[in-house]
């Protein structure tokens, strides 16, 4: 018996906002939306692929952005996402206490915390 992978990531978003979400998560990050189930699309809501996970973003009435619980992905050229996330309006704080690891923070248009990691 163990562990053997991670499916998916849910992160919350308010209401309304899908069409942000979808500017972020699509465009910006260039994750690729899939269709979420017939029995729960009245719900609301996204969800997107990122390699071999899921990234699904639930609508949740009162949502308070989480500070801490958050997505880390993996991504090369760092540089070039830093810059990206530049020319899209969107914040980012490096992060060095990691001695060897590249990584850093941005917010989603909720402003739920997500990380980039460059890999190798």
């Amino acid at each position: 018996m163990k562990i053997v992978g991670l499916d998916h990531i849910q992160l919350a978003i308010p209401p309304g906002g899908e069409a942000a979400a979808r500017h972020f998560y699509g465009e910006v990050l260039g994750l690729r939306e899939v269709p979420k189930p017939e029995s729960m699309r009245a719900r609301g809501g996204l969800w997107f692929e990122a390699g071999a996970f899921q990234i699904h973003l639930g609508i949740e009435d009162g949502m308070k952005p989480s500070a801490k619980v958050h997505p880390a992905i993996i991504v090369t050229d760092l540089d070039a996402w830093i810059g990206k996330l530049s020319a899209a309006g969107c914040e980012w704080r490096a992060s060095d206490d990691l001695e060897g690891v590249r990584r850093g923070h941005t917010k989603d248009p909720a402003g739920n915390r997500i990380e980039l990691i460059e890999g190798k």
